[in-house]
């Protein structure tokens, strides 16, 4: 049984990316200590499981990345959830172009993917994707990445929640330039 993690860059005032689904902060406020935290936990990843428009600019950008987090990204095995089918997938016969297409019911395709052998699911990537896994309670672990920038207004993670979770935190890692790694269960 495989748990699911959610790994989100995440605005000390709560949002994973601007108004317009920017995220520029991201870079501007982590360092060296924090990246190669996060890579080492991207490699613990056995599936990466996201969003289509999410995939779309990841699957555009990190082939040709040089990046520390390109090789993770590009060699874990990936799911995405769209209605659009295979005709989402690049022509390319690298991990981007042999993703799963997860086209059924969120909560049907998760349990599916938990009930396999294998490390851990990582989800990452997309407000209104990663919105869907927490109210649907499918979130097993939370691993945030609370960078030190507070935007006012932006796209928040947890947002339209049935009812209130209460997290007990796991760990937190502190990095550098002021980034907070923060892991929390359910």
């Amino acid at each position: 049984m495989r748990e699911l993690i959610l790994k989100m860059s995440i605005t000390v005032d709560g949002f994973v990316a601007s108004a317009d689904g920017g995220a520029q902060w991201v870079f501007d406020t982590r360092d060296e200590k924090a990246v190669a935290w996060g890579v080492k936990h991207a490699w613990d990843a056995g599936l990466l499981i996201m969003g289509s428009r999410s995939f779309k600019v990841m699957a555009a950008y990190w082939p040709t990345s040089t990046d520390a987090y390109a090789a993770p990204m590009n060699q874990i095995s990936k799911a995405v959830f769209s209605k659009q089918g295979t005709s989402i997938l690049p022509k390319t016969n690298d991990s981007w172009g042999q993703a799963y297409v997860a086209t059924g019911d969120l909560k049907e395709e998760i349990t599916k993917f938990k009930a396999q052998d294998g490390k851990p699911i990582i989800a990452t990537g997309g407000a209104s994707f990663a919105r869907s896994l927490v109210a649907s309670g499918l979130v097993d672990q939370y691993v945030l990445m609370v960078h030190p920038v507070v935007i006012g207004k932006g796209l928040p993670l947890f947002a339209d929640l049935p009812a209130p979770q209460i997290l007990k935190l796991v760990s937190s890692t502190t990095f550098p330039r002021g980034g907070v790694a923060q892991i929390y269960r359910p």
